[in-house]
């Protein structure tokens, strides 16, 4: 279970995330909603620590995140992948060797190029890399480079890569932001299928209504770095929209995908 409480970041006299208290039960998926700027990403990051909370507490299974440092810190990192709206793939690396990158908190002290990476790990660990790359669609693909891929097969190539991290925690920021409803429809049945089929629990950040209604367990608004709403997906409904965003459903989606 990942425990969120009063959760703060401030950047100057800037409150980016405010008091956010949240309990996600293990395997649930949950969308994050909410306009450019409402804190969505300062919260995911904040949870990976790869942003330092101003005030609050993060605890998983009983174990408090924001005190963790050093080995135990990485180990946290391993066990919560992050996935990024701009893939952070290496591009001219083949595909294989990107989701290898995923073993690579499993392996004490690897010094190397990343170009000599993948003749480090044994064929175990290629096996599972394959294995990953086809449960996507992308085993054909593996020994493509990175930047010949479509943006839609880039993101799940970061996807396969967090898959090789074996984390109990996925954290998706915008990960369709930059697709095309074809490619986002695709990502967002990967992460589904992660979600249900190995019963990771997966946040993801969404700009799109209909999507978060349609994949996610559970759906939180975010507005000025507050929580807004936290329900079911039935519960958000078009009134509910107007009263947290003070417009439309229609005119949140075109601000929102303005933003992007």
């Amino acid at each position: 279970m990942l425990e969120i409480e009063g959760l703060t970041r401030r950047f100057g006299g800037k409150t980016a995330v405010d008091r956010v208290s949240l309990t996600i039960p293990s395997g649930q998926m949950v969308g994050v909603i909410g306009r450019s700027g409402a804190g969505k990403s300062t919260l995911l990051r904040m949870i990976n620590r790869l942003t330092e909370p101003s005030e609050g507490s993060i605890r998983y299974d009983g174990v408090e995140v924001t005190a963790l440092r050093g080995k135990a810190l990485r180990d946290w990192r391993t066990r919560c992948a992050m996935i990024f709206q701009q893939f952070n793939l290496v591009q001219r690396l083949d595909v294989l060797t990107n989701v290898l990158v995923g073993r690579l908190n499993h392996r004490a002290g690897f010094m190397g190029t990343m170009g000599s990476l993948v003749k480090r790990f044994s064929a175990e660990e290629r096996a599972m890399a394959l294995m990953a790359l086809d449960r996507l669609d992308l085993a054909d693909q593996a020994l493509q480079r990175a930047d010949t891929l479509s943006g839609g097969q880039q993101q799940r190539v970061a996807i396969a890569r967090a898959m090789m991290q074996e984390p109990k925690v996925i954290l998706a920021d915008e990960p369709i932001a930059s697709l095309d409803p074809r490619n986002s429809k695709v990502v967002m049945d990967a992460l589904r299928d992660v979600n249900k089929r190995d019963g990771i629990t997966v946040l993801v950040n969404l700009h799109h209504l209909d999507t978060a209604r349609e994949y996610c367990d559970r759906i939180v608004a975010m507005q000025a770095g507050r929580v807004m709403f936290d329900g079911v997906p039935e519960e958000l409904t078009a009134e509910k929209v107007r009263e947290i965003y003070g417009v439309s459903e229609a005119e949140f989606q075109e601000a929102a995908q303005e933003a992007v």
